[in-house]
């Protein structure tokens, strides 16, 4: 009995043991994975994409608005502050890292690569953004990764900055880049043949974020200022009147849906609207990928 007794100890000592094993091998597991903050949501798909299980990645900026004009909290700074790794966009994009201290060997600028591809506005305009309040467009444009060969760029440069975080998993994550790269340039490819049928079919964008779309695409496009919550001022319609007597668009491309009047006022003009989300902010539905693949089918009527 004695030694059926000791054989049991053994045996419920070995099992707390093991228990013990188990649960300390998945802390270090928690523990081992990287902490990603970015500053805008093509940066928090493509971190995800390619990280995988091996990361948690954060966006804390608010559901409305445009993280570019967005400035987080004392206690956000403080947690990107604490990140592995933090994604800057570049091009002059959140502004706000410029404003406070964030540690310089985890800022990764995924865009500083291809400087020499930016794109200057020709002007600065000051307007507000609802709530956001009054900012201006300055002259460096930083929608980037509306170029699905730069948004494949800056994507590699994570996989990079994933890298040298843990460079045993950097088979892993190189699979996994190539996994997106692939899928952005499908993207490519499918715009370029659409666009390709009648490259100087002229065009209207509500807001000045499709430059790098447009320079990329061939697209035969001029922007003006307005924001989608808002109606139009008697100027702002005077201004449009003006670009179509040289520009003769029956199309305008919106970040997001415009209000009804608007619609109804461009269509008495002869101009129709489309959404093309330029997706900054997580999207309503699916994600980064669904998303253009949705504006992609969306632009067809235009062709």
């Amino acid at each position: 009995m004695k030694y059926l007794m000791r054989i049991s100890v053994f045996c419920f000592s070995n099992l707390i043991v093991f228990g013990l094993m188990s649960a300390f091998a998945s802390a270090t597991e928690i523990s081992g994975r990287l902490t990603v903050y970015v500053v805008n949501y093509p940066l928090k798909y493509f971190a995800e994409r390619i990280a995988g299980d091996h990361a948690r990645v954060v966006f804390p900026a608010p559901a409305e608005g445009d993280p570019a004009y967005w400035m987080p909290d004392a206690k956000t700074i403080g947690a990107y502050q604490q990140a592995d790794l933090v994604l800057l966009n570049g091009a002059n994009y959140a502004k706000w890292v410029k404003k406070v201290s964030l540690p310089r060997s985890r800022m990764v600028d995924t865009s500083i690569g291809f400087k020499d591809q930016y794109i200057i506005s020709k002007e600065v305009v000051t307007h507000s953004h609802g709530s956001e309040g009054a900012h201006a467009h300055e002259s460096l444009i930083f929608t980037t990764w509306l170029d699905f060969d730069l948004a494949g760029k800056q994507a590699e440069a994570i996989k990079k900055a994933l890298s040298r975080k843990k460079p045993e998993l950097e088979e892993a994550f190189q699979k996994n880049y190539e996994g997106l790269r692939e899928d952005l340039m499908a993207l490519d490819r499918q715009i370029k043949e659409i666009i390709s049928k009648n490259p100087r079919i002229p065009l209207l964008a509500s807001h000045p974020v499709y430059d790098y779309f447009a320079r990329r695409y061939g697209l035969n496009l001029k922007s003006v200022h307005w924001e989608p919550d808002e109606t139009p001022t008697p100027k702002q319609w005077r201004e449009l009147k003006r670009i179509t007597k040289t520009h003769p668009a029956e199309w305008m491309i919106w970040e997001g849906e415009p209000m009804k009047a608007t619609i109804e006022h461009l269509e008495s003009i002869g101009i129709r609207t489309l959404v093309f989300d330029p997706c900054g902010n997580v999207p309503e539905r699916g994600d980064f990928l669904t998303r253009m693949r949705q504006n992609v089918e969306d632009l067809l009527p235009i062709w």
